[in-house]
């Protein structure tokens, strides 16, 4: 069994007890984390494909140890100018190993607070709407004029200008 999990921003093909090596994750050495963006799990002849991302699925990882890459030189020269500039370069990783690959079962924290998130836009609409009455209309603009025609039920206000739209709602 294995899976494609986007883990720091790529996607690794994973299997269980497999060690990879990712960019620096924010967490300590020895904590276990959790990834549900999984794109593919394949279980012998059975493939399940996300559409982005397969419902449910989830992939426990166990953090080993925070590490160094290789060194790598980045040299620059012009020829002729007397240009040379030598750097280099060491990428931060993480080694992790895979604990599980689960296909369903997870459930995600995220689409709870965004609800929450909706209710108070709810609430704010109507107060907007008086707010709009009692605004003076030579101050708004013309999309704000066609929305309130087009609320009233004003008809031909696509080839109106913003005088005409001005006493169509007056």
């Amino acid at each position: 069994m294995y899976a494609i999990v986007e883990i720091a921003g790529h996607q690794f093909k994973v299997e269980k007890d497999q060690k990879v090596f990712v960019n620096r994750l924010a967490s300590e050495e020895g904590k276990t984390m959790s990834f549900d963006n999984v794109l593919l799990i394949a279980d012998g002849d059975n493939v399940t494909l996300g559409a982005p991302a397969i419902d449910g699925a989830q992939v426990s990882v166990k953090i080993l140890k925070h590490l160094q890459g290789d060194k790598v030189i980045v040299f620059k020269k012009k020829r002729r100018k007397g240009y040379r500039v030598k750097n280099g370069h060491r990428q931060a990783l993480t080694e992790i190993v895979i604990e599980s690959i689960v296909a369903s079962g997870a459930k995600k924290a995220a689409p709870k607070k965004e609800t929450k998130k909706a209710e108070p836009k709810v609430k704010a609409k109507p107060v907007a709407k008086v707010a709009e009455e009692t605004q003076d209309l030579s101050k708004m603009t013309v999309a704000q004029l066609k929305e309130m025609a087009k609320a009233k039920g004003v008809k031909g206000i696509s080839s109106m200008k913003k005088a005409d739209l001005i006493a169509a709602l007056s």
